[in-house]
């Protein structure tokens, strides 16, 4: 059960904003991790006589772990909790920096860097459903605009530092600094933040609750079978309507009076419980989850294609450093960072509009309304890039291009993780990191030959029609998303 439930409510809002900062922290250093070691390439290039493919492999093996790898920690923390994994994956992350720092080698320098993203990426698997956990429906678009403004700030950051670092030092004294900042992470986890795993809200543990309880029902006399009284005062739901029983109305009344019972705190979880495969595959069952894992997917890989090749033109074509080129793409942080808050506000004020409107009663895919407003500009703003770029036009409109870039794009990928979490109550840290593994994955297919195939002229007016294929995908599920998710309950529950 969630230390925050048993907290005086005096306590709570405080807790909550602790909980919200030592997350976004995570996330933070986790994403600046991704990045930091990019200026630093050509010196390590040097310093351990390695080729440019083998230094390529260590910027694919984190990409490649630090998508993936969250399903484990996904399952791992729908059982132990999210508090146990944080701490885990913190001090794996401690480990894996502290071994780049001392490498002699780019095959240990490989390894590790697949470590070091094993460790860092539970913050960025877990820390939306830790946030699921603790905040309402209603809250959840203007929290996830902050907290997701903390892993668009680390990538932002990330160029300047590691230039600013290896330019004062030498190459590891970047990793020397993720490993300061991995043990900050892994001390705020231990000592600040307290558990938020609520599993009345866990679909895994409420199989294994189920199961427990069928097979106390078979064994008790109908004189000393509470459950078998309390289910017959209900509408005699089907076990297997996990998501019906979790919506917050009835699972308060249902979970309260089946705890209550003496020996069911003593759940014995099977392997069937904590393969993290299954409900992976169920979230990709749901076509409304699909459509957005692609759309949520490709708006990651422009933002890894713009980063490299932006840094790519800004040296070429500008001659500027590597903390020139930092103190530019921090603009599109700047605009990713103001779209992620302005974004989940205003998210959270069309729900709370749509929802007056409907009668109080909400579902979904409202969520997905406030994403339309950024759709006209964020093309546009794509396009505008594409030919300022192949102009080689003053740096200053190349800025603006940025932030308008990173404001409408963050405002869209916003509202679509709000809803991959709405969408999949008791499910939403797996749907979180089937998101981390489509992001993830797409970044990787779009490398850097493939980001260097195409001048940015026409490169990016490519990617302008690939972002309107995208808008379109959230708009279907817009319209279609309510029937196809009762499609899938539905036959989900003949199963």
């Amino acid at each position: 059960m969630s230390q925050l439930m048993t907290t005086p409510v005096s306590g709570v809002l405080l807790e909550k904003r602790t909980t919200l900062c030592v997350v976004s922290l995570a996330t933070m250093v986790s994403a600046l991790a991704s990045n930091i070691q990019n200026p630093s390439n050509s010196l390590i290039e040097a310093d351990l006589h390695a080729t440019s493919s083998q230094i390529s492999w260590t910027l694919a093996a984190f990409l490649l772990i630090q998508g993936n790898f969250p399903l484990l920690w996904s399952a791992a923390s729908e059982i132990k909790g999210r508090k146990p994994v944080y701490l885990v994956a913190s001090a794996l992350f401690v480990v894996g920096s502290a071994a780049l720092a001392l490498s002699k080698t780019i095959e240990v320098m490989i390894g590790m860097r697949a470590l070091q993203a094993a460790g860092s990426c539970a913050a960025m698997a877990i820390s939306a459903a830790t946030l699921a956990d603790i905040y309402d429906t209603h809250e959840r678009g203007t929290t996830m605009g902050i907290f997701f403004a903390a892993p668009l700030l680390g990538p932002a950051l990330g160029p300047i530092l590691g230039g600013s670092l290896s330019q004062a030092f030498n190459w590891r004294a970047s990793f020397y600094f993720l490993l300061i900042c991995a043990a900050v992470v892994f001390l705020s986890f231990l000592i600040l933040f307290k558990d938020t795993y609520r599993r009345e809200r866990s679909l895994t543990y409420c199989s294994a609750l189920q199961r427990l309880l069928t097979s106390k029902e078979r064994v008790q006399s109908p004189n000393e079978s509470i459950i078998a009284k309390h289910e017959s005062s209900k509408d005699q739901t089907p076990v297997k309507d996990t998501e019906k029983q979790l919506q917050p109305l009835d699972v308060s009344d249902h979970i309260s009076a089946v705890t209550s019972t003496p020996g069911l705190d003593d759940v014995r979880l099977s392997i069937k419980d904590i393969n993290p495969f299954p409900p992976y595959f169920q979230i990709l069952s749901r076509k409304n989850n699909v459509l957005i894992l692609i759309a949520n997917g490709l708006i990651f890989g422009f933002s890894y294609s713009l980063s490299y090749t932006c840094s790519r033109t800004l040296a070429d074509v500008y001659d500027y450093n590597a903390f020139s080129v930092g103190l530019v793409l921090l603009c599109l942080g700047v605009g990713s960072i103001a779209g992620s808050v302005i974004g989940g506000r205003w998210s959270d004020r069309v729900l709370a509009k749509m929802m007056e409107a409907n009668g109080g009663k909400w579902y979904a895919e409202m969520r997905l309304e406030s994403s339309k407003l950024a759709m006209l500009w964020l093309p546009l703003s794509v396009i505008g890039y594409a030919w300022v770029c192949e102009k080689h036009v003053n740096v200053a409109v190349i800025c603006i291009m940025l932030v308008l870039i990173g404001f409408t794009s963050i405002w869209m990928y916003t509202g679509t993780l709000a809803y991959l979490v709405d969408a999949n109550p008791g499910r939403s840290c797996t749907a979180v990191a089937a998101n981390s593994s489509f992001r993830g994955s797409l970044a990787f297919c779009f490398d850097h030959d493939c980001c260097t195939a195409s001048r940015d002229g026409g490169l990016y007016t490519a990617w302008a029609g690939v972002l309107v294929v995208t808008e379109l995908l959230v708009i279907l599920v817009l319209r279609k998303g309510e029937s196809w998710r009762r499609e899938s309950e539905e036959r989900e529950l003949k199963y």
